[in-house]
Order: C-alpha cells, then structure tokens, then sequence
C-alpha cells in the first residue's frame, strides 16, 4: 500500500520558492497499479523522488507499506524505504549479465536463495535464455524486462516507474505496456507509474490520478 497525505515539496532559495507538490495527496492499494498522469512540469517525478526518498517533504506524509517513511519529523534515507524504481533508461549495469544484473540487489542473501529468486524472476518476465547476456546483446525491450525483475527482486513493498517506455517505438510500448501489467499483475506487485500518454495509462493502470500544478484534480 501507498498513501501520500497532504504533501508538499518546493525547489529554490527561502524567498523564492517553486512548489512543485502543492498539497498533494494519493492511495494506491495493496497490489494495485496506479499511475500519475500529466504533462511535463506538473510534479510527477517529484512525487516519485518524494516517495524514493530522494527529495525532502516540507509538510505532509507519506507511507509505504503501511509505515510512515516522510513526514511528522521522519525522513528515511532511499534505502531503508522498501522502494524499488525502474527508469527510463533502464540502468543496467553493462559489464553485468542478465542474471548478475537481477541479482544485484540480492547480494547480502545467501547464494542459494540468489540463484532461486533469479531463476524465479527470469522464468517470471520469460527470458530465460538470456541469463547470460549482458546488456548491448539485448533489446530494448528485452532490457526492461531485465530490469523490470531486478527491481523486483527485493520484493520491494511499492515499485515506481518513471515513464518506463519512453524510449521505445509505438508498437513496442503497446507490447511491453501489456506484459510489464502482467508481470505486475502476476506478482501482485503494488506499483505506481509516471507517463504523459493517456494511452499508456489507460493500457497498464488499474487507477488512473490526473496531476496538474502540484496537485490531484481527478482520478479514474
């Protein structure tokens, strides 16, 4: 589960403030794939680097899993959140293979359960055979997925997505838009996306929020 409660995030010196997140709040349930729909500049990144733990909340809450990780006093750092994160870019590491890559964020479990959860997300986002390529012998699509399993891999109470098919072509965003849901789906993942295509919010969100100046207008 994740809700955000009144929150409020601004940029700039003390007597010139640009507030991105004005008052915003959300719900996403357990399990649910929301998404942040708008266009450039209303806030949407923000709020997931407010959420990541990567920017300060001024006023407001928010919780992840039911624990309050901002607000009231509290600001944990992005690593004690339980928050995983694919970007745009994917982020692998390219001198890592696929299998090294999911299991980056493993590396403090024993090995056996490494190789299990690996095989287990590999065998989740089909790509099995590629466990030992490295990312330039890989396509775009078949990258996200890899990534789409590392963040999964933790089993992180939220996962966030920052526009996560931006850099694909229009056939390709429809085919991974449906098996990145399905992977979620599958999971039964709590995850929140950042797009600016209602389409694509449309296609792999069970919770649309509309964002607009920092704050949430409407919701579908």
């Amino acid at each position: 589960m994740l809700v955000l409660d009144n929150v409020h995030v601004s940029y700039g010196s003390k007597h010139q403030r640009n507030h991105v997140l004005n008052g915003f709040s959300l719900h996403i349930g357990a399990g649910e794939i929301g998404c942040l729909l708008g266009s450039s500049g209303c806030g949407k990144t923000t709020a997931l680097r407010a959420i990541a733990g990567f920017e300060h909340v001024e006023q407001g809450t928010i919780y992840v899993g039911g624990r309050c990780v901002a607000g009231d006093g509290i600001h944990l750092p992005p690593e004690q959140r339980n928050v995983g994160m694919v970007f745009q870019d994917y982020a692998l590491f390219p001198h890592l293979t696929a299998a090294q890559n999911i299991a980056f964020g493993l590396r403090k479990q024993p090995k056996e359960y490494q190789h299990a959860r690996v095989h287990e997300l590999l065998d989740l986002v089909e790509l099995k055979e590629l466990a030992g390529r490295y990312p330039h012998e890989m396509s775009g699509g078949q990258q996200q997925r890899i990534a789409l399993a590392r963040a999964l891999a933790p089993q992180p109470a939220v996962l966030l997505l920052d526009e996560p098919l931006s850099s694909l072509d229009p056939d390709s965003r429809k085919r991974l838009g449906q098996e990145v849901r399905d992977i979620l789906r599958e999971a039964g993942q709590t995850a929140l996306l950042v797009t600016h295509s209602e389409d694509e919010a449309q296609l792999m969100a069970s919770k649309i929020s509309y964002l607009k100046d920092g704050r949430l207008i409407s919701e579908s």
